[in-house]
């Protein structure tokens, strides 16, 4: 057990999170005082060799605590002025905080369709692994000020494993209030037991996560478990613990026993497929028979255009689409090699037809294994 959360721990690059409740007073402005414990584990890691990135909640409640709000607004336009409005006093305080250890900090603002567009994403990964190079500490967030609902990531948990993955982290470190992830989903956990260490993908993560309960923040449990299969897909370990532990950080460090441990159990993706993977839209829905998704699941073949029964959505050539069974579920997504309005002409033909049918052939199949992840 000891062995696996020292292989865990032992990467250089690690992306932490941090919760709403751990760095402001139950919703009513910053807690300065935890920030300024943070910063100084935080600083320790860098000292320690460690690249580090922080994805940090608390912009809204910063923002609600300066505008007197008593709870948290529904209406996207006041959620991203309470956003615009927090922002600057979270950044103020990492910044000075960690000053105090000369280590200098940078803002990252990100949305969703910065990750979605391949050429953002490649200089957003750039961008981050430089700063990172230069010992600085990117606090990176989610540009709540701009983004709508078409684009959000939804919750920090999210965003933190989309970013673990963008500069292929080692450790994704998701703090929270909780001690981690018990048997038994959060309000029922009298007897339940604390989950030590357990593959990611375990059905069982599945009915001991919950919903959030916080009136200040968005994720909850099942968020963070989501987040750790994000991470995984690149090969990384997510540890979920509780924030407010002393030094949980060097404990974590250390390959201590703290939280839950989350692991990778199957070889990494990728970058380009973990790219497809990790696009929270898709463009359109391709309906598959039952042989196609046989195939494609258990051959890692291409699809092909007779294997497909329906084409749902308005998609360009290029753009990411999920894979479906005839019940609905997504079995896969990937790059289409044809426009909706061509894979509706295609639908059910062989591949050797569609010359005929579209006046000329760009590739023989509707999505290249190369672009096609089982999910």
């Amino acid at each position: 057990m000891g062995s696996k959360r020292k292989q865990a721990t032992s990467g250089n690059r690690w992306v932490i999170k941090v919760g709403s409740s751990l760095v402001t007073r139950d919703g009513h402005g910053l807690n300065m005082e935890a920030i300024s414990s943070l910063a100084s584990q935080l600083a320790a890691l860098v000292t320690a060799g460690k690249q580090v990135i922080l994805t940090s909640s608390g912009a809204i409640a910063a923002g609600m605590h300066r505008l007197n709000w008593q709870n948290r607004p529904r209406a996207i336009f006041e959620l991203q002025a309470a956003a615009a409005v927090g922002q600057m006093g979270l950044i103020q305080a990492y910044e000075s905080c960690l000053q105090q250890h000369n280590l200098h900090s940078a803002q990252v603002l990100l949305t969703h369709a910065d990750l979605q567009n391949r050429k953002r994403y490649l200089n957003a990964r750039t961008t981050l692994r430089k700063l990172l190079e230069m010992k600085t500490l990117p606090v990176v967030n989610e540009n709540d000020t701009v983004a709508t609902d078409e684009i959000k990531f939804g919750d920090n948990d999210t965003l933190a494993a989309l970013v673990s993955n963008l500069i292929e982290a080692t450790t994704l470190v998701i703090l929270t209030d909780r001690e981690g992830i018990y048997e038994t989903p959060p309000g029922n956990q009298t007897a339940g037991t604390l989950i030590n260490e357990i593959s990611a993908n375990d059905p069982l993560l599945d009915k001991a996560a919950g919903p959030s309960t916080r009136a200040t923040g968005r994720g909850g449990m099942r968020t963070k478990v989501l987040a750790a299969r994000i991470a995984a897909r690149a090969g990384a370990a997510t540890i979920i613990a509780s924030g407010k532990t002393p030094d949980i950080l060097p404990r974590i460090t250390r390959g201590d026993s703290c939280g839950s441990l989350l692991l990778p159990d199957a070889e990494p993706l990728v970058a380009r497929k973990q790219w497809i993977a990790n696009q929270l839209y898709t463009r359109g829905e391709l309906v598959l028979d039952d042989g196609a998704c046989a195939v494609i699941s258990k051959s890692g073949k291409s699809l092909l255009a007779i294997g497909v029964e329906g084409v749902k959505g308005d998609f360009d050539r290029g753009e990411v689409v999920s894979c479906t069974n005839r019940n609905g579920e997504e079995i896969a997504r990937g790059l289409a090699n044809y426009s909706s309005e061509e894979a509706r002409k295609l639908q059910g033909r062989l591949s050797t037809e569609i010359e005929a049918v579209l006046g000329y052939v760009d590739e023989p199949e509707l999505i290249h294994r190369d672009n096609l992840v089982i999910l």
